[in-house]
């Protein structure tokens, strides 16, 4: 992973924060005024990538979607397999991180995301909402976003 170079000094730093405090405070009020569950965790973490780091490679829209999506369905396919078990975690996050690197999907914060399926234990509606409706939901403000910002090109690439 590169290491976060600031563009602007403290402007840049600034923007990060702000669009990271965006893109969450945009989907969370969606969550609040739909009545749909669009939040997890491992977001925020994916704002962090997206907003400080938006030219790398794991921070792409094809990485930030897919990553999730790919370890989601991992994590419910454990799950339903072995149950919430103790070394059922390590089996998903490991199985997570070879499903992300086979698919080309690598997405750091992703690899938790089999943790909070066996932790929480939800149904396959799970994948929808709100790992693909949330994600989605991010990248869409990350987009907007950067563009706004000076010397930032997000993304760098779609697939």
């Amino acid at each position: 992973m590169s290491i976060p170079k600031p563009l602007n000094g403290i402007r840049d730093v600034l923007a990060s924060g702000l669009g990271g405090a965006l893109a969450i405070g945009t989907v969370a009020w969606l969550a609040q005024a739909s009545g749909q569950p669009l939040l997890m965790a491992p977001l925020g973490a994916s704002c962090f990538l997206m907003f400080v780091v938006p030219d790398n490679p794991v921070a792409q829209p094809r990485n930030v979607i897919g990553g999730h999506l790919v370890s989601a369905l991992v994590g419910l396919a454990v799950l339903s397999l072995f149950g919430s078990v103790w070394w059922a975690m390590g089996l998903g996050v490991g199985l997570a991180i070879v499903a992300m690197r086979l698919s080309h999907t690598n997405h750091p914060p992703a690899a938790s995301d089999p943790l909070l399926i066996l932790l929480a234990q939800p149904g396959w509606g799970f994948v929808l909402t709100p790992v693909l409706a949330g994600t989605m939901l991010i990248v869409a403000v990350a987009v907007l976003f950067n563009r706004l910002r000076p010397g930032v090109r997000y993304p760098q690439r779609w697939f």
